[in-house]
């Protein structure tokens, strides 16, 4: 694998909590706007953890952004006591990275939680994730992204305009340039731990679904699926609570 950068850290929770979680953004997010699922892994007795992934927020900056690179990264981390992440749970490219990093290292984490994964990007979806960076960094004002996502907590408002300020714009950019394909269904077919997606709802927008989402399940026994009613590509962001609720259920 790629050589790894450190990723800089946020955590909710005790740290000699019994179980620990890493919690993996995704494509021009940031740690920080994985705070919804550290707030309600933290209640629950959980230590959640969660980075920066490289070009994102006080990350290093480097040359490669391959999900190799990402999940090489991720291989990388483990708890403060060691051994295992008891659960990784990562969105859209934090799925695709952490994907690639346990089935690298069947010991890297006992469980896997995947928030509408970017497992597969090809075509008229790479053409969405591409144009939705590009809005995001032509105008990032708190104003358009309220208008976009009238949804959404005002903390997740602020925090978006906070990922796109400190998120490396050539990153996002090389993040769909150096992934053609972009393409880690071979490596979910290889995960050797129970592996769960919480799917957003093709209705509205969804990476994970229809042909993709079946040909990743119908690969690997140990995938199971659900999906959240109403939500678009951020499940967490758009429907918290049943997102937090699927969430704990697969971690129980």
């Amino acid at each position: 694998m790629p050589a790894p950068v450190q990723l800089p850290q946020l955590s909710w929770g005790d740290p000699d909590a019994r179980n620990t979680a890493l919690l993996v953004h995704g494509l021009g997010s940031s740690a920080a706007l994985m705070w919804r699922l550290g707030d309600a892994l933290a209640n629950a007795g959980w230590h959640a953890v969660a980075v920066d992934l490289r070009g994102h927020g006080d990350a290093p900056r480097a040359l490669d952004y391959t999900i190799g690179a990402y999940g090489a990264d991720l291989a990388a981390l483990s708890p403060a006591r060691g051994g295992a992440w008891d659960a990784v749970i990562g969105h859209s490219l934090g799925g695709a990275a952490s994907t690639v990093a346990a089935a690298s290292d069947a010991h890297w984490t006992n469980r896997l939680v995947l928030i509408d994964p970017a497992i597969l990007v090809e075509g008229k979806d790479a053409s969405i994730v591409r144009r939705s960076q590009e809005r995001a960094f032509a105008d990032n004002r708190v104003e358009v992204v309220r208008q976009e996502h009238p949804h959404w907590h005002p903390q997740d408002l602020e925090l978006k305009v906070d990922a796109v300020v400190r998120a490396s714009g050539w990153a996002v950019e090389q993040t769909s340039a150096q992934n053609q394909p972009w393409n880690v269904r071979a490596d979910a077919a290889r995960l050797a731990v129970p592996t769960h997606v919480i799917a957003a709802d093709p209705e509205v927008y969804s990476l994970f679904t229809g042909k993709t989402a079946d040909a990743v399940i119908a690969s690997n026994e140990r995938i199971s699926m659900s999906i959240v009613a109403g939500a678009g590509h951020s499940p967490h962001r758009d429907k918290p609570d049943e997102t937090v609720r699927q969430l704990l259920e697969a971690i129980a």
